[in-house]
């Protein structure tokens, strides 16, 4: 035995004996990249052809699985068992390590084809050899020499030289891989399974060579009643801003007409539609006709099915096929998907024998956080929406850092300005003027928001200017060693840093134009297809009101910070589901009133018992700081032609609005036929 055999770093002793016992380790892919029978075969028969001669395999580890698994995901799998693989099984490469550390084992050591059928990542492949290593049991690949004396370091150099070419090769091989596949998306070709309301459509593959052998690609296209129901629920959602369970049980009451998604395999299928489904579909981007790759990360980083943020998201470069749900709606879908999360659809009470009441404005007022504020009674019979992120956000309280612990608003005086929003903004006779002065006001506002600012930024700069001039007269005579003047070099390189920030700031600024919405023509037209009408929303019935603020999509943004707020309310452009709304308010019994025959547009009291007799009431404030009678800003609906939004019935919408709001203030309702309507006969309407 040479010094080196005897030294520290030695082989163990075992390995001279007259017999050593030899485990063998191997592994493979699938059968997506090799056929794993052959391929285990020709390593084992590999490493017998190395062993030396006192050397014999004693047992036999191996799996079939990607070698770049986490060590602790490996040798879980049972994919061995689907191929007729004659070599006897003693385990993965979990069980070798497990019998590695046993004092009793039955090997001395462990041979491959090479390092990387260990592991493919050197990281693994290292843990695995430190691991044997404790238990003194040594590594051999038959790409590498076996030697049994002298030294170890130049099979330690060639091994790691094998390792990192064979990580290299692999990554590579990804990364190429990859760019492959986002040009295949970017050109709009499908991969997978298509989603549901799509079939796959075959094409020959571009490739010629490919052709020849079979070889094809695919693009999507619509599947008849799957497209359709697609379609349908989205219209669902956008439009009558209906929850998942509620468009499932819509869904679900005619699966012959809404057939249910079928999952892969089918063995997961349930027949019906459920919540989950139907939230699938309404994120799913592939339904704006654009083809979308990489959504969930299901191999990389050791996630499973885990979803990517949308900048990792790869998209083609222009829509590949037919859209079911328009872009621009999806991106609406999108961002406001969480606004109604924990909330109920209908206006009945909760599914709980505790609930007692329910609240008119629920999911309707918002706070500024985003949170829907929820209802309460407090002293005195008085209700109360409030937002109180605290109690959701336990062990994050920068979770909405500035936020005041509560922030509480009155129902009845939300009530008095909502009275006075439809009958000012909606159904006055000034509605048209207050829009577009609201407009006209909001842009001379940020205007001055972005002059005042400016201003206040180029006083800092000139102050910051006047400071360096300053200290360069300080310095200017001074010793450069001196440690005064040190300190003034520093205070100046300061001041020049802060001055160039500001400059930055100030250069955004004037780059930033401010977002302004004017109205258009056939925008400012909705004016006029409303009736002139006082409402009184305290004596309307529940359930109508429910129907109106559900028409309008009535919402109240609390801002907290300025104590005031913002209503905003929208008439959809759909005739389908106005008319069906229109049809539930026709069967709605009208409530006994005194019979008013003041034609339209006539000035009437709040009460709506007869005209010219009283004035709107004022709002008071809330007794926790809340002004009830802050500004309130209107926007103006968002129906405009670009987005391929129809436009609406005047016929319609005025029969429907005339019936409704003639409810709202007591009044019997007579039909009539607007295609006769004089031309005398005031006729304005709109929507903020």
């Amino acid at each position: 035995m040479s010094d080196l055999a005897r030294s520290p770093f030695g082989l163990p002793l075992a390995l001279h004996a007259k017999e050593v016992r030899a485990a063998w380790v191997g592994r493979t892919s699938t059968e997506e990249h090799q056929d794993p029978r052959q391929s285990l075969l020709r390593q084992l028969e590999r490493c017998k052809v190395v062993l030396p001669e006192s050397w014999v395999i004693v047992c036999h580890f191996y799996d079939v699985e990607s070698g770049r698994m986490e060590l602790e995901r490996r040798g879980r799998g049972t994919d061995y068992e689907r191929f007729d693989i004659p070599i006897a099984r003693d385990g993965g490469i979990a069980d070798l390590l497990v019998e590695a550390a046993r004092p009793a084992r039955r090997f001395d050591v462990v041979i491959c084809e090479s390092m990387s059928r260990i592991a493919r990542k050197m990281f693994e492949t290292l843990s695995v050899e430190r691991e044997l290593e404790r238990a003194e049991v040594p590594v051999f690949a038959s790409n590498e020499p076996i030697l049994l004396t002298g030294g170890r370091a130049q099979q330690i150099l060639q091994r790691r030289i094998n390792q990192s070419v064979a990580e290299y090769e692999v990554l590579n091989m990804l990364e190429l891989s990859w760019g492959g596949t986002c040009t295949h998306i970017r050109e709009g070709y499908n991969i997978g399974k298509p989603p549901y309301g799509y079939r796959a459509k075959t094409m020959r593959h571009p490739n010629a060579a490919k052709a020849e052998k079979g070889v094809t690609k695919t693009r999507l296209e619509p599947d008849g009643a799957h497209a359709e129901t697609v379609t349908l629920i989205a219209k669902w959602r956008y439009h009558e801003q209906l929850g998942f369970d509620t468009i499932a049980e819509r869904l679900n009451q005619d699966l012959d007409r809404y057939p249910p998604p079928m999952p892969p395999g089918g063995t997961r299928a349930r027949g019906a539609w459920s919540k989950s489904s139907v939230a699938e579909v309404l994120k799913n981007p592939k339904y704006t006709g654009y083809q979308v790759y990489n959504r969930r990360a299901r191999r990389s980083r050791g996630a499973r099915n885990r979803h990517n943020p949308p900048e990792l998201w790869v998209w083609s470069t222009e829509p590949a096929h037919e859209p079911l749900i328009p872009k621009w709606m999806f991106d609406e879908l999108i961002a406001t998907r969480t606004q109604r999360q924990g909330s109920r659809d209908g206006t009945g009470l909760k599914k709980d024998p505790r609930v007692r009441r329910t609240y008119l404005l629920r999911r309707r007022v918002l706070c500024d956080c985003g949170r829907s504020m929820i209802g309460m009674v407090r002293s005195a019979g008085i209700i109360y929406y409030r937002c109180h992120p605290a109690g959701n956000n336990r062990g994050r309280p920068d979770k909405h850092e500035g936020h005041p612990p509560t922030v509480y608003v009155r129902e009845d005086l939300i009530l008095d300005r909502l009275d006075a929003f439809f009958t000012e903004r909606v159904f006055g006779p000034r509605r048209r003027e207050l829009l577009l002065a609201d407009i006209n006001n909001g842009d001379d506002t940020r205007s001055q928001e972005l002059a005042t600012q400016r201003q206040r930024l180029q006083r800092k700069i000139a102050d910051a200017t006047r400071k360096q001039d300053n200290l360069l007269h300080q310095a200017e005579d001074a010793d450069p060693r001196d440690p005064f003047a040190q300190g003034l070099r520093q205070r100046y390189n300061d001041l020049e840093n802060e001055r160039q920030a500001l400059l930055a700031t100030l250069h955004e600024l004037d780059n930033s134009q401010p977002e302004t919405i004017h109205p258009t023509t056939g925008q400012a037209d909705l004016l006029d297809a409303l009736p002139h009408l006082v409402t009184n929303l305290r004596r309307a019935p529940t359930d109508l009101l429910n129907r109106l603020f559900d028409l309008t999509k009535l919402t109240i943004q609390i801002h907290y910070g300025t104590d005031q707020a913002t209503i905003t309310a929208s008439l959809p452009a759909d005739n389908g589901s106005i008319a069906a709304i229109g049809e539930a308010v026709a069967e709605k019994p009208e409530p006994h009133a005194p019979e008013c025959n003041e034609p339209a547009g006539q000035e009437l009291c709040a009460s709506c018992e007869c005209p010219r007799r009283g004035t709107n009431r004022q709002s008071g404030c809330c007794s926790d700081g809340f002004r009830s009678n802050s500004t309130i800003t209107s926007d103006l609906i968002e129906a405009d032609s670009a987005r391929e939004r129809r436009s609406l019935d005047d016929g319609l919408l005025d029969r429907l609005l005339d019936r409704t709001i003639h409810a709202l203030a007591g009044k019997t309702w007579t039909p009539r036929t607007p295609s006769r309507r004089p031309r005398d006969h005031p006729r304005t309407g709109g929507e903020d």
